[in-house]
């Protein structure tokens, strides 16, 4: 992805390796943050979380050309046979916002999950109309929540969203 006005915007999408560990207290914050500046439901996640997606290479890392994170997003499963995938937890750094990154990574996102887990069912829960887009783009369609995972871990994963009651 190449965008004009600076070299600092200049950034790839790459499938993480344990080489992107030293992103995950950054991706945490401007996860935080945002939460906190939408007042929406984004899940909060502990970069230890972070840092085993980064090593399982079960997440997408956005980064400038001389090496600024930008924006990040990870496959999370759920199931006996990890048949349910959601790509969760994207993220752009605010300076990065509008510019089309969101997609990317959720593009990159959707193709490593289908790679990773071909039989699964895909889904993303959300409350960003930006991301709701996104997802609608990928093919994904609203359902009710019985069409999600019954795994448990997957609803004791919810109980840190401020929209889970």
């Amino acid at each position: 992805m190449q965008m004009n006005d600076s070299v600092d915007r200049k950034i790839q999408i790459y499938t993480t390796t344990k080489d992107h560990i030293k992103y995950a207290v950054e991706i945490c914050d401007v996860i935080k943050d945002a939460a906190k500046d939408r007042g929406t439901g984004i899940a909060k996640r502990d970069p230890k979380y972070i840092e085993q997606k980064i090593k399982d290479s079960k997440a997408v890392i956005a980064l400038t050309c001389t090496g600024k994170f930008a924006g990040f997003c990870y496959i999370e499963s759920w199931g006996e046979n990890k048949d349910y995938v959601a790509n969760s937890g994207l993220i752009i750094v605010p300076k990065y916002r509008g510019l089309g990154l969101g997609k990317l990574i959720k593009e990159k996102a959707f193709q490593l999950s289908r790679k990773t887990f071909p039989n699964a069912k895909m889904f993303g829960i959300t409350t960003s109309p930006a991301v709701m887009r996104i997802n609608y783009y990928l093919g994904y369609r609203p359902v009710t929540f019985d069409h999600l995972t019954e795994d448990e871990s997957f609803w004791i994963g919810c109980q840190c969203c401020s929209n889970y009651d």
